[in-house]
């Protein structure tokens, strides 16, 4: 049963990211909706990559073979650095819609710009 953890985490994760994502009108909380689905895949690709009873896949003198695969770890890694630039890119969007709206309210800024 608790093989299927991670897979259950990534399910709620998932249904939270998206159900922020499309409800909410602050775009604050809708970066946060994102930050929260990018970790969501990153733990799918990383419980993918698991294998049951392997070992770090780095050079060591261990007597199995069975490794845990390294390439999703990389990718993961490689991800969270892309995701920390994206959301530091999209917070200081955030920051000059601010400034010309004075308001971070999608509806708002709707009503703004008719």
């Amino acid at each position: 049963m608790f093989w299927n953890l991670p897979y259950f985490t990534v399910v709620i994760l998932t249904f939270i990211a998206i159900l922020t994502i499309l409800t909410k009108k602050n775009l604050v909380k809708v970066l946060l909706g994102i930050n929260i689905l990018e970790s969501a895949v990153n733990l799918l690709i990383i419980s993918i990559g698991y294998r049951e009873g392997g070992v770090a896949p780095i050079f060591t003198l261990a007597p199995s073979t069975n490794m845990v695969l390294p390439t999703p770890q990389a990718l993961v890694l490689t991800s969270i650095v892309i995701g920390v630039a994206t959301s530091a890119l999209l917070l200081s969007f955030t920051m000059v819609i601010y400034r010309k709206y004075g308001s971070v309210d999608v509806e708002k800024m709707r009503e703004l710009r008719e």
